[in-house]
């Protein structure tokens, strides 16, 4: 797939945003909520789940504002601990990285810190805009947005030596995968995070030259 994706990378960045279909990969801590996420989405009904050995992947449609009618094709990976190496296969030319986050579970909090930085700052995923779906919102204890932006160090991600296209575009999406609710509203700030950044490389070509 990422030997496929990878020459048609160039292509993909010259089409519409409703041609075609978007890649996202979604990640996170096993537990999190991820693959509940994905079947709310596809399904737009709650389906009790196991954990993923491996990885599930589904198209999925976007509902609300500039992303209605954009494809999706979303894979869902397994975040035990020991399918976390497996993770940089599936991120490999990516549109996007869904990052779901257990927002009550602020033991993990750290964990969860440290796989989104270290997906972040891989060479693949160099500016490649990152949603943070703030799960489970709907229990006591859950944590706001402001607050998970600052356990995750995600302002980390903003500046980068570089310049800015290395730097990481992010959004912290409040959500809650078994009523749904939040989840169309990540997927149109993903699309609006991904088309800036296809816009951004645009102008970068154009000044090359």
């Amino acid at each position: 797939m990422g030997a496929n994706m990878g020459k048609n990378s160039s292509l993909l960045d010259a089409l519409p945003s409703t041609q075609g279909t978007l890649h996202v990969v979604m990640l996170g801590l096993d537990s999190a909520g991820k693959t509940t996420a994905l079947y709310r989405l596809k399904f737009d009904q709650y389906l009790n789940t196991v954990p993923t050995i491996g990885f599930n992947c589904e198209k999925v449609k976007g509902t609300i504002g500039k992303s209605k009618g954009v494809n999706f094709l979303v894979w869902d990976v397994g975040g035990q601990e020991k399918l976390r190496p497996l993770w940089k296969s599936y991120t490999r030319c990516t549109d996007g990285i869904i990052f779901v986050l257990d927002s009550v579970d602020v033991e993990r909090m750290e964990e969860a810190k440290m796989e989104l930085i270290r997906t972040a700052k891989s060479p693949d995923n160099t500016g490649v805009p990152i949603l943070v779906l703030a799960n489970k919102q709907d229990l006591p204890g859950a944590k706001e947005p402001r607050e998970l932006e600052k356990l995750l160090g995600l302002h980390e991600l903003v500046s980068s030596p570089h310049g800015s296209r290395d730097a990481h575009s992010w959004h912290v999406q409040p959500a809650c995968a078994i009523t749904g609710e939040g989840l169309h509203e990540g997927l149109e700030a993903l699309h609006e995070m991904i088309l800036k950044r296809r816009k951004l490389a645009k102008l970068q070509k154009k000044r090359v030259r």
